[in-house]
């Protein structure tokens, strides 16, 4: 059933209402409330899933602010339209996330002598500091309190999942949990630490070789850890989650302490130098380490550049990974060309379950790597659309269709976008999608020095779509795990900077898109793994990107003309690769004839 925001909206101003009451029986006069909980990840399990509960929002990325008078709601330019279909604009003001700060936006609505309650479990020790830095020039108090505000209204909060993890089989990571906590042990004593907190369950997952089941489309195990720098580690985590052989298979210097103990293990860092990233690690954890008397070294979290550089079976893996995926997805596409050719236009959860349904029957498969963008026509210009926030629309005649889908499998985690015609596209479509096309093709065939970073490279794809006055509000590119998160850091391709270089390894999309409110939305996406490049004069060492997507555009949304012959052949030739390497694992005769057309010569 479709929820009205004008439905939706009484009952946002009803928990508005219990939320004020409890923040004034506590003397306090805002909170904040991020979309996030305490291990600050992307995905986040139902029963922590706060700010929605409050605002009705599903974005990734948001916080809201409540005040006795006043709510504001911030996002960045992916959630400009969707915001504003599932949040009440009589409840809250919109606000843009980078443009008017959270922060900001308090010292303009709150007295002086005003006290703000904070859940340091759900910010990290940079925001927290910035955040007193801030306020404090305004006279505006910080009251930190890890008893939740919204936990004491959320009546029918959900219970946390609690499922036992896997073990990955060195097989798959291509170096044994020992093997890695030494090494990076030694980096840990290299930069002048007795320990290091390892925070983030995406590091502490890859670390031990494990992989959880708790948290939907994200394969942690939940928990946090301390690596010592002779490599021993001490794990926090729900003895529950656990699994079986777990010793055997991490090998000797891992203990388990359960979460709760979590103050009484930092306390147990008295005299010691703790590595820590103020960045990524949340305030309580740190705050804990400090007050229990252990010095903090802010550094990056040791385990990011290693995690981001895949060894070479990580690799491998990706590559047959993103070989079975391919055989999913033309399928579906294939499928989806009969369908509409029959007259059979299905709605966008039909057609995103029948994707779904091709890829589990892959070798190795999980689950999605997030819920499919599965968007008809003018949903599709919300870049992160989800059909099951409202009644799935059918596709549309002569419209287009986007479809951004992952899977995440014990050798690799997938994402790719494919932009598909639905009837008959219109001039403008063509010409539009061509345009970000050409924009993919450039990032694809780019050759750059060591040092270079993705920021450097976001103009590339941006390229053509800027010299016709376009642009999109989204990042060009993201790193992807291994069998780990589809958005992992610290590599990325966006105008924001981003000082990490791009290394040998490193697994990043290239997506680059267009959205039109209203009408229709476009996006083409790959993933790509960072290699060394042959070059002619070998003077200065050379890096480029290698297609781990192996699925053809949709030729009936190319506008040749608007191609150089360069671009025509880089088509070609992509083309030809996915042909050659997919079409004998295609079993059905009608996959592989539609594969046949889609790949044939632009000429």
């Amino acid at each position: 059933m479709t929820v009205s925001v004008a439905s939706a909206g009484s009952d946002q101003r009803a928990k508005l209402g219990f939320l004020r009451e409890e923040l004034a029986s506590r003397g306090v006069d805002a909170l904040c409330i991020p979309r996030a909980d305490e291990y600050l990840g992307e995905y986040i399990p139902a029963h922590n899933e706060r700010l929605r509960w409050l605002t009705d929002f599903t974005g990734s990325a948001g916080m809201a602010i409540v005040t006795a008078n006043d709510a504001a709601i911030f996002t960045d330019g992916r959630y400009t339209v969707q915001v504003r279909r599932q949040v009440d604009g009589e409840q809250y003001q919109y606000r843009q996330l980078l443009e008017e700060p959270p922060l900001q936006w308090l010292t303009e609505n709150l007295a002086a002598g005003s006290k703000l309650l904070v859940d340091p479990r759900m910010c990290t020790l940079d925001w927290y500091r910035e955040a007193q830095r801030i306020l404090g020039k305004a006279d505006i108090a910080i009251v930190l309190s890890t008893d939740n505000p919204i936990d004491r209204c959320w009546t029918t909060r959900p219970s946390p999942m609690v499922a036992r993890g896997l073990l990955l089989d060195e097989s798959f990571t291509g170096e044994h949990s020992l093997s890695k906590r030494e090494r990076l042990g030694k980096t840990v004593a290299e930069a002048g630490a007795d320990a290091a907190l390892i925070f983030a369950p995406e590091s502490l997952s890859w670390l031990l070789n494990v992989r959880g089941r708790d948290v939907p489309r994200m394969p942690v195990l939940l928990g946090c850890a301390l690596l010592e720098s002779n490599g021993d580690v001490h794990l926090l985590a729900d003895q529950r989650r656990i699994p079986e052989g777990f010793h055997e298979h991490t090998g000797p210097g891992v203990s388990i302490v359960a979460e709760s103990e979590a103050a009484r293990v930092f306390a147990g860092y008295a005299g010691k130098t703790v590595l820590a990233d103020p960045g990524t690690a949340n305030a309580w954890s740190q705050l804990c380490l400090e007050e229990g008397g252990a010095t903090l070294l802010p550094g990056e979290d040791p385990v990011l550049l290693p995690k981001a550089c895949k060894n070479a079976v990580e690799v491998a893996g990706a590559r047959e990974a993103h070989r079975r995926d391919a055989v999913a997805e033309i399928r579906f596409l294939a499928w989806l060309d009969g369908e509409i050719a029959a007259g059979r236009y299905h709605d966008e959860a039909l057609v995103a379950d029948r994707l779904e349904a091709f890829r589990a029957e892959g070798q190795h498969f999980h689950e999605l790597s997030f819920d499919s963008i599965s968007a008809s026509a003018a949903n599709g210009a919300m870049c992160h659309y989800n059909h099951l926030d409202s009644t799935p629309a059918p596709l549309v005649p002569d419209s287009l269709y986007l479809v951004d889908s992952g899977g995440q499998y014990s050798d690799g985690t997938t994402d790719i976008t494919r932009t598909v015609a639905i009837g008959e596209p219109s001039d403008e479509m063509r010409e539009l999608f061509t345009l970000v096309l050409k924009g993919h093709i450039a990032l694809d065939r780019a050759r750059f020095p060591k040092g270079t970073t993705g920021t450097h490279l976001d103009v590339l794809a941006r390229q053509h779509l800027w010299q016709t006055g376009r642009d999109y509000e989204h990042g060009t590119g993201h790193g992807v795990g291994a069998f780990l998160g589809v958005h992992e850091g610290p590599q990325r391709i966006a105008r924001a900077w981003n000082g990490t270089p791009l290394a040998p390894g490193m697994i990043v999309s290239n997506e680059p898109g267009y959205y039109r409110d209203g009408s229709f939305g476009i996006r083409c996406e790959n993933l790509c793994v960072v290699r060394e490049a042959e070059t002619a004069s070998k003077e200065f060492p050379m890096l480029e990107f290698d297609a781990l997507t192996l699925v053809p555009f949709d030729r009936r949304l190319i506008d040749s003309c608007l191609l150089s012959p360069e671009e025509r052949s880089w088509i070609d030739a992509y083309h030809s690769r996915v042909a050659e390497e997919i079409m004998e694992r295609l079993e059905h005769p009608d996959d592989r004839d539609w594969l046949r057309a889609a790949t044939r010569p632009l000429a």
